[in-house]
């Protein structure tokens, strides 16, 4: 039986499943490296799979994924920031998050754990340098570190949905 099924698949399918793959775990790894956009370059895997000779997916359910790719990707710009105001951040934190980011992803010390410490210690270094007190820099340091776990999350749940739809479609 399963000799059947791999006689059956159309083998022009597989560069089309090859790419797309790569798409969707690129995509996946964009929800973490800020250079690459996560959600809209997972939704490429999800198109580059739609171009086999039996495309899996409606028109629908592309235009609603398209649709959440892009929400997402622009709420991950608005919604770190806005958690940072909240919390009294200045732009400098916000900068110094960001190069806390950067010097994770370049500079892999810590491992994964990086991600997530080194954006608040650039955060807080950010702000203790424009001179807010150590309280304050610390509170606006933890509002730039929400803000951008919680992007961050945004954009992990719609790859890894849309990595879900590629994984259980690509057959």
């Amino acid at each position: 039986m399963e000799l059947m099924v791999l006689l059956d698949f159309a083998w022009g399918d597989l560069i089309w499943i090859i790419i797309g793959g790569a798409a969707i775990l690129l995509g996946l790894l964009g929800c973490f490296v800020p250079i690459i956009p996560g959600p809209p370059v997972s939704f490429v895997g999800l198109l580059l799979l739609q171009l086999k000779e039996t495309p899996p997916f409606t028109t629908n359910f592309l235009l609603i994924m398209a649709g959440i790719a892009i929400l997402v990707t622009v709420l991950d710009y608005i919604v770190p920031i806005k958690g940072a105001k909240k919390f009294g951040a200045s732009k400098a934190g916000i900068w110094g998050s960001t190069i806390g980011l950067v010097a994770a992803i370049f500079f892999p010390i810590m491992g994964p754990i990086g991600i997530i410490v080194l954006p608040f210690v650039g955060a807080l270094i950010a702000e203790l340098m424009i001179g807010k007190k150590t309280g304050k820099a610390l509170k606006a340091a933890f509002g730039t570190f929400i803000g951008f776990l919680f992007g961050t999350l945004l954009k992990l749940i719609a790859s890894a949905y849309m990595t879900y739809e590629f994984v259980t479609n690509m057959i």
